[in-house]
């Protein structure tokens, strides 16, 4: 069971100690069974109450040893393995992670992690549930041998069957956990979409009847065929147990000789064994829905790790510390698509300096934020190379060169913690950055901390602009900053804060659409359909 596997692989020694006093703990329950037994059929000693004590006790000990090792494996185990999901996320290239889609990520982050998370926990019960099982048949092999080759070859029989129908049900589950991917997508389409779904009627009426309605009743019907099933093992088990107390109260002597004694003994242990057999029994479709979630984890852990970059630490770069950027014969296009209509930007070649301000135009489609990407190195292009003053970017640089930005995409994030700032004036130059945006009357620093990003996109905008300020790296990215910005802020940006930026030594590049602020710009460079239009020089 892979849910078995995640806690051996956590550590097998702990996952051997906790299954050895398991085992203890249910061979003492066996015995504490034959101990009444024999206390019932007046074969006691004087010492039966101070044994049976002693067998109670180990039993309780060795049963909270091995369920504490367990659990703590469990968490542990489902701790790690956020951690390295989360990992090879951080690690695994932008445009991998662009083809898994946000939906599949969530789900495998929040849905697939969650529910091993809450179901994990049983597996230490489980093997204690297992451990008696195993010590109550030692027991009744050792009493009498022709009464358990009967008895084990009909459980054996019996776990066949509902190995069987937990089999169909755990199919039914791994259905359900695929649904979840396209139940989360239809999520995502609830909250990012509100607006269009509001203004649209039909368009909301379609996309809840034809698209979440659809996925919702499969992952439903999955679902339910499933527990359906589980439930019906569970009473084919359960029936199959009283089944062979019957056998045994009602057949076996009639065919066997067999002494009351050793029958007595069979139907007390057995009927004792009935609790932790049905424990396992209700416990099994916890643990399936559990490995469904692992094994999806598992082969997303599998795919972010099959690309995975190479991340180091790396200290942001002095603002002197380069003096050309170049792209020679670079080419990037999107693979998978059809041949006919998948886009590809390049072939380019392009060079830059420092302080320089270059603004990338272009119509929608053009490839302004591919080539920004690009530029970034969060996109590997499939041909040419980056040149960083003569140095090539690779695997092994890629990360170094990154430092170099300070970036604002149009679908940025905003953290509410100024992260990586190392600055011990932080608070007092945000401050003043702060006023610079006229933000600060909407949003205060302390440690580092934001009071507030529950602003307008525009005056979000400017905070994260703070953040990049904040940074002073040496090259500056703006992928249509200005188009949430009120024309007062817009004339700023442009006028005042890109010419301090470049009188800083800074090269920045800015995708704009702002065509009466072209004039600013040392240099433009216009894309069409992936294609250099022109690249000339301003003045």
């Amino acid at each position: 069971m892979n849910a078995i596997w995640l806690l051996l692989k956590a550590s097998w020694l702990n996952v051997s100690i906790a299954l050895l006093t398991g085992l203890i703990s249910g061979g003492c329950s066996a015995q504490l069974i034959a101990l009444i037994n024999r206390a019932i059929s007046g074969n006691s000693t004087e010492n039966l109450v101070w044994y049976f004590a002693g067998l109670a006790i180990l039993a309780l000990v060795t049963g909270f040893i091995s369920q504490f090792l367990l659990i703590y494996l469990s968490q542990e185990a489902v701790y790690k393995l956020r951690l390295s999901l989360s990992r090879g996320i951080l690690s695994s290239p932008l445009r991998q992670l662009e083809e898994l889609g946000p939906s599949s990520l969530l789900a495998t982050l929040t849905d697939d992690v969650g529910m091993l998370s809450n179901t994990i926990f049983v597996v230490p019960f489980l093997c204690v549930d297992i451990a008696i099982v195993a010590g109550c048949l030692t027991y009744l092999a050792t009493i009498s041998g022709p009464v358990f080759v009967i008895v084990f070859t009909f459980l054996v029989l019996t776990i066949a069957t509902v190995q069987l129908l937990l089999g169909k049900m755990r199919k039914f589950f791994d259905l359900a956990r695929e649904e979840q991917d396209r139940l989360f997508k239809h999520f995502r389409s609830i909250t990012d979409g509100i607006k269009e779904l509001k203004l649209h009627s039909e368009r909301r009426q379609e996309f809840f009847t034809e698209e979440l309605q659809v996925s919702a009743n499969a992952s439903r019907d999955y679902n339910l065929t499933a527990l359906n099933t589980g439930a019906v093992a569970i009473g084919i088990g359960q029936l199959l147990f009283f089944m062979m107390m019957g056998l045994l109260l009602f057949v076996l002597p009639k065919f066997v000789p067999v002494s009351g004694s050793i029958l007595s003994a069979y139907i007390l242990t057995i009927t004792y064994l009935m609790t932790p057999f049905g424990n396992i029994l209700q416990r099994l479709p916890a643990i399936f829905r559990a490995n469904a979630s692992v094994d999806k984890i598992e082969r997303m852990g599998l795919t972010l790790a099959s690309q995975a970059e190479i991340i180091t630490a790396v200290k942001s770069p002095e603002i002197s510390g380069w003096h050309s950027l170049e792209f020679n014969g670079i080419i990037h296009s999107y693979p998978g698509e059809k041949d006919d209509s998948h886009f590809v930007l390049g072939e380019l070649n392009l060079k830059f300096q420092p302080g320089q301000l270059v603004f990338v135009i272009g119509g929608n489609g053009s490839g302004k934020s591919t080539l920004a990407k690009l530029i970034t190195g969060l996109y590997v292009p499939e041909s040419g190379e980056v040149l960083l003053d003569g140095q090539p970017i690779t695997d092994e640089n890629r990360e170094w060169y990154r430092q170099h930005f300070s970036v604002i995409f149009s679908d940025f994030y905003l953290f509410d913690r100024l992260l990586g700032m190392t600055n011990p004036d932080l608070d007092k130059q945000a401050a003043e950055y702060l006023r610079e945006f006229h933000l600060d009357t909407k949003v205060q620093v302390k440690d580092g901390v934001l009071s507030t990003t529950a602003l307008s996109q525009g005056q979000r905008k400017r905070l994260a602009l703070l953040t990049a300020y904040l940074e002073d790296r040496p090259i500056y990215l703006f992928d249509e900053w200005a188009s949430d910005q009120d024309p007062f802020f817009r004339d700023i940006f442009y006028k005042q804060l890109l010419p301090e930026l470049k009188r800083r030594g800074k090269t920045v590049f800015v995708i704009s659409h702002d065509d009466r602020y072209f004039d600013v710009a040392d240099r433009a460079i216009k894309l069409d359909y992936g294609k250099v239009e022109y690249d000339r020089q301003n003045g």
